[in-house]
């Protein structure tokens, strides 16, 4: 039984990449897809839909993102439509929606029915039809974006991909930060089925007696995907996957590596959170990806340090540190002391907007920064985000940190509750990508645990 599901697994592994290689070869042979013909009736309501909704042009939606930048662009699309079909429009706040769905999620998307809204699709045939539906829900504010999606991108205006390497499970492709540092940088989306789960940097480094991965990733397709990237780049063998923390994301890729041999790193608190919660994280990761789980099973780190270990080879110096929880369960970085780089894990994010768990201790994480930036670094590999500088993650997680403790504090010296601490001002953050999603949720979790302070 267990062959068969395996067979199952990879059948349904290899359809998908077939599915993946060939939308993607109609994508570019038809980049700009042509608006379907409707029947005279349908073309009569959507007439009529285009009448009564208010629209805005692609000088106008500029202009409204340029001068309110709390406008929430909803795209009514399939995900595999903005995965193939050249992505969705960069927006500081953003939507994907599809349209049968859009009056069951909009309330917990935009809970706020005076926000500025704009609704796309393609070609304006489905968005129209939305635009209309969020106006009968009751919101004030809205516009359908007449252009079109294909009319954005052919005015070479941005655009965010959201499968930036459509023919690998990898987000995006490995790029070298500096000689023998590759990351290959995921999608600041949480983690999806589009995505394959790689929605945090899977990072390695070459040296001349092996190399160093850093996060295992999702799946075991996914690490898989990896290993055929750092086979094309060296021939020497993987030693060592650390990870940075517990989280699905980091080490449930786990069981490829092994099975190649390499030996897994995980300070002593990650492990102990994988012990307790790793199958519950293999249950959400199986859920989600469906057959991109194909043989991904828990296994358990084979080497777990404290504070520091010296993983140093080929000549080249590595050490792995753990400056104390601060984001999650053992927070674990790669220090590079020779090249004055930092794999930074989730003690630094860039682009993205830095979560906050319940056992996130956002205290201990600003104490911890003054450490950090006491190693000196000038390029940082954060968690989440392309490659940067200190001064950069220090402006977008510590600075956020302290400006969100300091908002929430004011409620509670004035009394207030937890109500009041979801409206404090993020503004200056929400052009963050996953603000949407968790400047609210971060900020009454802060409230919580600041009572208590």
């Amino acid at each position: 039984m267990k062959t068969v599901l395996k067979l199952c697994g990879l059948l349904g592994g290899l359809l998908y990449l077939a599915g993946v290689q060939a939308e993607n070869l109609a994508a570019v042979q038809h980049p700009i897809p042509e608006a379907p013909a409707l029947t005279q009736a349908a073309q009569a309501l959507l007439d009529g839909v285009m009448r009564r909704v208010p629209q805005i042009d692609t000088a106008g939606l500029m202009a409204q993102l340029r001068e309110r930048p709390e406008t929430v662009v909803i795209d009514v699309r399939t995900p595999q439509e903005l995965a193939n079909l050249g992505g969705r429009i960069d927006a500081p706040r953003f939507a994907n929606l599809q349209r049968g769905w859009l009056e069951f999620q909009i309330e917990t998307t935009v809970p706020d029915k005076s926000t500025p809204i704009v609704v796309y699709c393609g070609v304006s045939q489905r968005s129209p039809l939305a635009a209309e539906a969020l106006i009968k829900l009751g919101y004030s504010n809205v516009r359908n974006y007449r252009d079109g999606f294909f009319n954005w991108r052919r005015a070479g205006l941005p655009v965010v991909a959201t499968d930036a390497a459509p023919t690998s499970f990898l987000y995006d492709l490995p790029r070298e930060v500096l000689p023998g540092v590759w990351s290959a940088i995921g999608a600041t989306a949480p983690g999806t089925y589009e995505n394959s789960g790689h929605n945090n940097n899977l990072s390695f480094i070459l040296t001349d007696a092996g190399v160093v991965v850093v996060n295992a990733g999702d799946n075991y397709l996914l690490a898989e995907s990896l290993h055929d990237e750092i086979k094309k780049r060296s021939d020497k063998p993987v030693k060592y996957v650390v990870l940075e923390n517990g989280q699905g994301h980091a080490m449930l890729g786990s069981s490829y590596w092994k099975e190649q041999g390499a030996k897994i790193v995980a300070q002593r608190d990650t492990a102990e959170y994988m012990e307790k919660f790793g199958h519950e994280a293999l249950a959400g990761m199986r859920a989600r990806q469906r057959d991109k789980a194909y043989r991904t099973e828990l296994v358990m780190p084979d080497i777990i340090y404290d504070d520091r270990l010296d993983l140093s080879m080929g000549g080249k110096k590595i050490e792995v540190l753990h400056l104390g929880n601060a984001h999650h369960h053992g927070d674990t970085m790669v220090w590079l002391p020779e090249q004055k780089l930092v794999l930074a894990g989730d003690t630094a994010f860039h682009v993205r907007m830095p979560p906050i768990f319940e056992d996130t201790d956002t205290a201990r994480w600003i104490r911890i920064w003054d450490q950090f930036e006491a190693l000196g670094a000038e390029v940082v590999i954060p968690g989440h985000g392309g490659p940067t500088d200190m001064a950069t993650v220090r402006l977008w997680t510590r600075g956020y940190l302290v400006h969100l403790r300091a908002k929430v504090a004011e409620v509670l010296a004035r009394g207030g509750s937890l109500e009041d601490a979801y409206k404090v001002d993020q503004s200056a953050y929400l052009h963050l990508h996953t603000a949407d999603e968790l400047a609210r949720i971060n900020a009454g979790r802060v409230f919580r645990s600041m009572e208590f302070e």
